[in-house]
């Protein structure tokens, strides 16, 4: 059966990655060549640039890849047995000494590094990282836990750091006790007032739901749940967490400003902290926040961004197929999540607490000092 233009491509790729993936296995990102990938995968070099638009986005797409492998390891039933879990996951996948085959991850840090623009990056990813971290520990009792999970993290980079630069330094089961120790430090952790510049507007537009995959669960979601659906670029990602911090279903769209490079780099980082809390965690604590990367941009779209990049900051609270509040810039999560808008009658009237109805007069009511204010109950289970 003669294949699809679609398909042909998906084809291709698929054989480009696997092909990429043995050249970088053998001979180490540096040395490795396109050339030898193409002839790996059968395809001309063309056919490797059209897929990708060069050595070190290939290079992160299959690390991408390989992050997505479940982790080791059975839930723990506390936070401090989730943690060792975690990180005993973490430190399997690291290479025990000089004798073993080359570490794919190897050159990870120092293509992060030799880039401004992907450094840049790499630092707020490893915040939402850590943010997704901290939300699984506090499953288990009350209080943040994201700064222990900063420091479970710096931890664990540092062992993968040294892994590299010094095969069968260290004693892994030693770092695996030093992160379960963590769990029981009192760093301080609280939860602060929302730098807000957005402004929040009541709306009442429809809401074209997409598909994606959700990168802490592995699954493929459906963004049409009530909640809020979040448009971030990679600068603004660590106010992924607002939202949540208001009880409210959260799903942050993750953009960049070089797709084709940072994507990748974006699925690797936040999947590389998921999968392993996917087999440390029980399900019932994981997080309640998707975290999804928009390829093409279309799931930005239908949150009303055309023109996505690092900056981007741009929340829509979704309620019932609609979109029901619009925030752009800074806090944008937390105002649309704390705007009031009131819900209409059955039959289309005046709101059930008589204010004016539509966009217009929900504008002209809704007041900067409004959309600061922190977070009530009642504020945040009507909208």
């Amino acid at each position: 059966m003669r294949l699809s233009r679609a398909q042909a491509q998906d084809r291709n790729r698929a054989k480009v990655l696997a092909a990429a993936r043995e050249e970088f296995a053998e001979r180490g990102f540096r040395e490795a060549k396109v050339d030898a990938i193409a002839e790996r995968a059968e395809l001309t070099r063309g056919a490797v640039y059209s897929n990708f638009p060069g050595k070190r986005a290939l290079y992160f797409a299959v690390l991408a890849e390989e992050a997505v492998v479940g982790g080791v390891g059975e839930p723990g039933l506390s936070a401090r047995e989730a943690m060792g879990a975690f990180a005993r996951s973490w430190v399997s996948r690291l290479p025990l000494s000089t004798d073993d085959r080359r570490w794919l991850a190897a050159d990870l840090v120092p293509e992060v590094l030799s880039d401004e623009v992907t450094r840049r990056a790499f630092g707020p990813l490893t915040h939402l990282g850590a943010i997704l971290l901290g939300l699984a520990l506090e499953g288990f009792g009350p209080g943040r836990a994201v700064r222990v999970a900063e420091a479970a993290l710096t931890t664990l980079h540092g062992a993968s750091t040294l892994a590299a630069a010094a095969p069968g330094f260290g004693e892994p089961f030693n770092v695996v006790r030093a992160c379960e120790q963590l769990v029981d430090l009192d760093l301080g952790d609280e939860w602060g007032p929302v730098p807000i510049v957005a402004e929040a507007f009541a709306v009442d537009e429809p809401w074209a739901a997409g598909q994606g995959v959700d990168l802490v669960t592995g699954e493929p979601v459906e963004l049409g749940d009530d909640g809020v659906v979040s448009v971030l670029g990679t600068r603004w990602l660590a106010s992924a967490e607002q939202p949540v911090r208001l009880g409210l279903p959260t799903t942050v769209v993750v953009v960049t400003d070089v797709p084709a490079e940072l994507n990748p780099l974006a699925r690797l980082a936040v999947a590389d902290v998921a999968v392993h809390l996917r087999g440390a965690f029980p399900r019932s604590i994981w997080p309640r926040l998707r975290v999804v990367v928009d390829d093409g941009g279309a799931l930005a779209a239908r949150a009303g961004v055309r023109h996505p990049d690092g900056e981007t900051e741009v929340a829509v609270r979704v309620r019932g197929g609609r979109v029901v509040a619009r925030a752009e810039g800074r806090g944008a999560g937390h105002a649309v999540g704390t705007l009031r808008v009131a819900k209409r009658t059955a039959g289309g009237g005046e709101p059930e607490d008589g204010r004016g109805g539509g966009a217009a007069s929900a504008r002209e009511g809704a007041s900067r000092e409004g959309v600061r204010r922190e977070a009530r109950e009642d504020d945040t289970t009507e909208v």
